[in-house]
């Protein structure tokens, strides 16, 4: 039997993603008309730091 490659019908969908609940957006926690404050902050700057110098840190200890 051949199947077509590209669904054309809505009523042609996946069985499991039929059965699944709508999503009413990207991210369901964060409320929709709210923003998203993108600034960095010192927590931030921290841990890129720590995770940078933790990195460094294990590749030297494999290296020597």
């Amino acid at each position: 039997m051949r199947r077509a490659l590209v669904l054309t019908s809505e009523a042609a969908r996946h069985w499991f993603r039929a059965s699944l609940p709508q999503r009413r957006s990207q991210f369901a926690d964060l409320p929709a008309s709210g923003t998203i404050d993108w600034r960095l902050t010192a927590d931030d700057v921290r841990g890129v730091a720590t995770t940078y110098f933790a990195t460094v840190a294990a590749v030297l200890a494999f290296i020597v």
